[in-house]
């Protein structure tokens, strides 16, 4: 869930410290999830995250 919250933040194109802030996390923290959420989708960086992300987004919306 909280992997999740931190894609979509990054898909809108927060900072870290921005996702800290609206999460009520550490940066550090955040690095850690993103470290994990780039683990399990095989993902580089945060562009690829966020590219990722809208794929997902679009892909759900045509579905529906």
């Amino acid at each position: 869930m909280r992997e999740q919250e931190i894609t979509r933040l990054v898909a809108e194109g927060l900072s870290n410290k921005e996702i800290a802030r609206t999460a009520r996390i550490s940066e550090g923290t955040v690095k850690i999830h993103l470290y994990n959420i780039y683990q399990k989708l095989g993902v580089s960086n945060r562009t690829s995250l966020a590219s990722y992300a809208h794929q997902v987004r679009v892909s759900r919306m045509t579905r529906s």
